[in-house]
């Protein structure tokens, strides 16, 4: 019996740690380019892609390569794991997850966020009231 509980101890234990890492590793500030410098940690930056710069998929390392300015100003190099994100061409603002090293901007993840197509013209709005 005493097997048991320590037995079932030891895996409510292991899972609550377990969940706890999960939790901390999925927890990701917002901040710029400059503050991932600085903190050396995984960091969500919000931004724009800068369309004047290259920007390319290689297929040998399976890697999105583009050109961001961040909500400072400050201008970087991408790199996603991965494809290039649907609607890309079409986004307003970009939000890239992942880690500064050696003057790139390693992104895990990158979300987009498009025009909505819900959001009327003022002027069209301003008629029908």
């Amino acid at each position: 019996m005493k097997i048991k509980l320590i037995l079932g101890s030891i895996i409510i234990a292991l899972a609550l740690v377990f969940l706890s890492m999960n939790f901390l590793e999925s927890k990701v500030e917002y901040g710029t380019f400059s503050q991932a410098i600085e903190l050396q940690k995984k960091i969500q930056v919000k931004g724009a892609w800068i369309k004047e710069k290259e920007s390319f998929f290689d297929a040998e390392k399976h890697h999105f390569v583009f050109y961001m300015k961040d909500d400072s100003g400050m201008e970087t190099k991408v790199i996603l794991d991965g494809a290039k994100p649907n609607n890309f061409e079409l986004a307003e603002s970009v939000v890239a997850k992942g880690t500064y090293t050696d003057g790139v901007f390693y992104a895990s993840d990158v979300l987009t966020k498009c025009p909505s197509k819900y959001e009327g013209n003022a002027e069209t709005m301003k008629k029908t009231l």
